[in-house]
């Protein structure tokens, strides 16, 4: 039986859902193959979590945990942090020189992918479309005029940093600009203000399944929301539609630019890219590497559709990470 450290948390806005994701990944791992050790990974704390939620601090030096005089080692991390630390490298860094396998992708992906101004900028040279982009750091001088004439109305105003579509506003008018700024740098320290991009919204998963890379089935997203937001991602503001309501040759086409995005950027583990469809095109949005993985988030969906159980997509993700 491998031990498996299941961590959650993290130390941004996203904390609450990566708990979510934590627990359904703690309540369908394969009991007869692993021991799930639940880890909360905060900036007060590093704790593990037993099933009466008594809590054991982890030993940061080895990234074990001493119970009853035991101490306990982990053969692999089942990374579900959501934002930083899980996210942006961290966590895939400390983890690689303690040498313990993990199942996100290296600490350079998850920094690059991490940053949507970084990620665009590397992709852009291999064909992969984006919205027309106008970028902030704190501090800067703010002209609206010059922005809207870069961008257009309406506009996304959005962290360059952040998950879970927090602090993104959609501006009308050259007025709100300023608010929805001082908005998204409540999140990050750097902005990417994007022109809007007319189109159907889909959410594409890429993942590397017994050892092939696997585009799962297509997620259209329609929000009841003006856009895909906090409320409609995760109060049921929206509706998720697997697969697309695409035609054959545009989900090729999507599916083709998500494959080769995964693969140029040599991603490992779960990845799930959104895309606006314009005019026959598909452009990037972003790519998130520590996707949701509650039973109503669009990875599990996708791979249900895929007649993936989550018991297996989680034992594939634990399995590929440990070394042969």
């Amino acid at each position: 039986m491998k031990n498996i450290a299941i961590i959650m948390g993290g130390y941004s806005s996203e904390y609450k859902i990566s708990l979510i994701s934590g627990n359904v990944v703690y309540q369908f791992l394969d009991k007869t193959k692993y021991n799930g050790f639940r880890i909360h990974i905060f900036k007060e704390k590093w704790v593990y979590v037993d099933a009466n939620d008594a809590e054991f601090p982890i030993d940061k030096n080895d990234f074990s945990v001493t119970v009853d005089g035991n101490k306990i080692t982990f053969d692999c991390v089942f990374n579900a942090i959501h934002g930083t630390p899980g996210e942006d490298g961290l966590m895939q860094a400390y983890f690689e020189l303690l040498h313990i396998p993990q199942t996100s992708c290296d600490y350079y992906q998850a920094a690059l992918t991490f940053n949507k101004r970084d990620l665009l900028s590397v992709l852009k040279p291999y064909g992969i479309k984006t919205a027309t982009s106008y970028y902030l750091n704190k501090g800067d001088a703010i002209n609206t005029d010059e922005i809207v004439a870069k961008v257009g109305l309406p506009c996304f105003v959005k962290p360059n940093k952040a998950g879970s579509s927090f602090g993104i506003s959609k501006v009308k008018s050259i007025d709100e600009l300023p608010i929805a700024i001082e908005v998204a740098y409540k999140e990050d320290n750097e902005i990417i203000i994007e022109s809007f991009l007319d189109g159907t919204e889909v959410s594409v998963g890429v993942i590397n399944y017994k050892g092939t890379v696997t585009v799962l089935p297509i997620t259209e997203i329609v929000s009841d929301n003006d856009f895909f937001d906090y409320e409609a991602k995760y109060l049921g503001k929206s509706q998720e539609i697997t697969p697309a309501r695409i035609s054959d040759e545009m989900t090729q086409k999507v599916s083709e630019i998500a494959k080769r995005a995964y693969e140029v950027l040599k991603m490992r583990g779960f990845s799930r890219s959104e895309f606006i469809l314009v005019n026959g095109e598909p452009h990037m949005l972003e790519m998130n590497t520590i996707p949701g993985l509650t039973t109503e988030s669009l990875i599990p969906q996708q791979a249900k559709a895929a007649g993936i159980s989550l018991e297996d997509l989680f034992s594939n993700a634990i399995e590929l990470a440990l070394p042969e």
